[in-house]
């Protein structure tokens, strides 16, 4: 099958200093990964009668992420400290198949989570109809996507070997000089697992800025700038920068080198140029998890109320016995209590109306200039009219 059981495996082709830091740097990331994807799939969990059909997205990218961390990192760190590949060549296949697997996995589920956000937010008339169901039906969706690539070296289309540098184990990026069907693989590879995901990733958050930048145009004259819009705003442009960068990061230099020797000179690239890309492609396990931990306010509130109450139990259970460290856990716990009850970055709960627009008249035929009745935009391709204020709700409750 052209499988790492053909291949012989060789010791490590970088020096043993460079292969003790790779070590040094997958140790920090599998733990920071484990932690991270941890507490993202704790809160998930804490929270998972109220998750939003989008929100299945991000546990499910955690899952995959903690699965390529417990997979890959314990072998990879060993074999680094060892200097060689310590494992049999079958297990160098299981290594590479996983490698595979979950990190195609990871990077599809943030194309149809893009995907997604971009029918809430910019064609909201069919986004609203995004439902539980169809969410779990993506998620399948993206698992065989990644299952038909990862399946496809142990068929015969492709093959899977030592990487470059002799440490570890991925896709044998010598393939195309041998065999034509390893050649279309890292082709099909290329192309529907590089070049597609990464322009739709692009395209989905630039339709999102836009949509938002417009939404922000037609209410300027209406709102104060410190309102619910702007934080919202503000927050969907760091979540889509922080995407699209660390997709680009993660991926970029992995995809650039292995086309390098997949069509170029093998022998002309540099063992050290593969070891550091691959390390920048797992990197993306540690920041996943940071950037909706950091940027999705409701699943930040969430982790510091469940934070809180774990804080009030302890300090409730440590002062029992002390009548005045009592009373100040008693009112520790109501500030938390008064805390977690606002929303989060201080964003008011109520927003449906302008307080700052000016009323004419009292009573029945008093005219509210609120935001919907006299600010409205053409978002989407369908040139839908939707009012600014539906705009900004539909952010708030399903983007972030």
């Amino acid at each position: 099958m052209g499988n790492a059981s053909e291949i012989p495996l060789l010791v490590s082709k970088i020096s043993k200093e460079n292969d003790f830091l790779m070590a040094t740097i997958y140790t920090i990331f599998g733990v920071l990964s484990l932690l991270g994807n941890g507490i993202l799939l704790f809160v998930a969990y804490r929270k998972k009668s109220s998750l939003k059909p989008t929100e299945f997205f991000v546990v499910n990218l955690a899952i995959s992420d903690l699965s390529m961390t417990i997979s890959l990192f314990p072998l990879a760190i060993l074999s680094a400290l060892a200097h060689r590949w310590l494992f049999n060549p079958s297990l160098c296949t299981v290594y590479a198949f996983c490698g595979v697997l979950f990190g195609l996995c990871s990077l599809t589920n943030l194309t149809v989570l893009s995907s997604v956000c971009w029918l809430k937010v910019c064609c909201p008339n069919y986004g609203n109809k995004f439902s539980s169901w169809h969410a779990c039906l993506l998620v399948a969706g993206v698992w065989c996507y990644a299952m038909v690539f990862a399946v496809g070296p142990l068929s015969g289309w492709g093959q899977y070997g030592a990487e470059p540098y002799g440490t570890a184990c991925c896709i044998d990026w010598n393939g195309p000089s041998h065999s034509r069907a390893a050649m279309s693989y890292i082709i099909c590879l290329f192309f529907f697992c590089y070049i597609i995901p990464c322009t739709i990733i692009v395209l989905s958050y630039a339709f999102i800025l836009m949509t938002v930048r417009g939404s922000r145009q037609a209410v300027q004259q209406h709102m104060s700038p410190q309102n619910k819009i702007t934080n919202a705003q503000t927050l969907i442009v760091k979540l889509s920068v922080a995407v699209c960068l660390g997709f680009l990061t993660a991926w970029s230099p992995y995809a650039i080198v292995s086309m390098w020797a997949a069509f170029g000179e093998p022998d002309n690239v540099p063992p050290m140029a593969f070891a550091l890309a691959a390390m920048f492609a797992k990197s993306s396990t540690l920041y996943n998890p940071i950037i909706y931990l950091v940027f999705k306010p409701n699943f930040r509130k969430s982790l510091c109320g469940d934070m809180a109450q774990f804080r009030g139990t302890l300090c409730a259970c440590l002062c029992q016995a002390d009548p005045i460290q009592k009373a100040a856990c008693e009112q520790l716990q109501r500030k938390v209590d008064h805390d977690s009850a606002r929303l989060p970055n201080t964003l008011p709960d109520n927003h449906s109306s302008c307080t700052h627009c000016p009323k004419t008249c009292s009573g029945e035929n008093c005219r509210d200039y609120t935001p919907q009745r006299t600010a409205r935009m053409l978002t989407g391709l369908l040139n839908s009219e939707v009012a600014v204020s539906q705009l900004s709700n539909e952010v708030q409750s399903d983007f972030l």
